[in-house]
């Protein structure tokens, strides 16, 4: 499967939460690179933010940018 540029900013716009903490979100500014809010709301209608701007992730969310951490983080390390 090819990564196109929509994945890609979906994979970045992932990258900008905190697992570390579930209290704190993500806001997508309208003023902000319009890739990534194209991204914020993709990902909104799939069912992995509770914002169409951001918000939080959903559980599907944290599992799925847990997994794309992990995989950066191994990726990076090799």
């Amino acid at each position: 499967m090819p990564f196109d540029e929509d994945l890609i900013a979906e994979i970045r716009f992932l990258n900008l939460f905190n697992l570390a903490s579930q209290q704190e979100g993500v806001k997508v500014h309208h003023d902000a690179d319009p890739v990534l809010v194209a991204a914020a709301g993709r990902l909104y209608r799939k069912g992995i933010t509770t914002q169409a701007d951001g918000g939080y992730l959903t559980d599907l969310g944290v599992e799925l940018a847990e997994h794309q951490q992990k995989a950066l983080t191994i990726l990076k390390s090799r």
